[in-house]
């Protein structure tokens, strides 16, 4: 997996990619946060969560396209199914050097917060929550996008699912709110990722929602270990 893992991390580099979607990601930071917190002058982390979170589902389609759908393309996948290594490590390796792409970008946006210390004492509990919310909320995303690569070999079709899928489920909760019937409504809010995002921005770290998410990112894991299985035993 410790092989998977570099190669991907390394390929990210190799590739505009990684740089498109740091570079991206850091100039909308910027610009919400002047926007945002800087504009209105208060020390409110959430102002630039609330705002960027959409733009992130572009980034993450971006993200994930290429990690399984480019292997397919390449006919490299066999090279993989064959090599001594386990699939679920294949599968992990490449999420956990999407998730790390991820989490440096996370890391230097930490220059955000920082900044709000000039301007007076910002919620540190809140600020704490909404970080741990980002990055499960965001875990769970990537899941997502990987499993929808496993799903074809082409790296737009990929990228183009999985912003429409996570578009779905972004707008799940106000899709809810349009559901009459008490069981659809439940199923909704169920689904709906970001509801949940809501108590850590407000500094609440629940337990069952940590599990949640936790969940969402073991199941689309799974599936895909299970799309790969099956491609090599077809």
């Amino acid at each position: 997996m410790k092989a998977i893992f570099k190669k991907e991390l390394k390929g990210y580099f190799l590739s505009p990619i990684g740089y498109i979607f740091v570079g991206v990601f850091m100039l909308l930071s910027a610009m919400f946060f002047l926007t945002g917190p800087i504009a209105y002058q208060v020390a409110d982390i959430s102002l630039l969560f609330s705002k960027i979170n959409i733009v992130y589902l572009f980034l993450v389609s971006i993200l994930t396209m290429r990690l399984l759908a480019e292997e397919k393309n390449k006919k490299t996948d066999q090279l993989l199914l064959t090599a001594p290594v386990s699939i679920p490590e294949i599968v992990v390796g490449k999420y956990l050097a999407a998730m790390s792409v991820f989490g440096i970008t996370l890391a230097v946006s930490l220059v955000f917060p920082i900044t709000l210390f000039l301007f007076g004492q910002p919620p540190v509990g809140e600020m704490i929550g909404s970080y741990v919310g980002f990055i499960l909320l965001w875990g769970a995303f990537v899941a997502i996008g990987v499993f929808i690569s496993s799903l074809t070999e082409n790296q737009m079709i990929s990228a183009v699912a999985t912003f429409g899928v996570l578009l779905l489920v972004y707008f799940m909760e106000w899709i809810a709110g349009n559901f009459s019937n008490p069981i659809l409504f439940t199923v909704a809010q169920w689904l709906s990722l970001l509801n949940r995002f809501y108590d850590f921005q407000n500094g609440i770290l629940n337990i069952t929602n940590i599990i949640y998410y936790l969940s969402v990112i073991f199941v689309f894991l799974f599936l895909t270990v299970r799309v790969i299985e099956k491609r090599r035993y077809s």
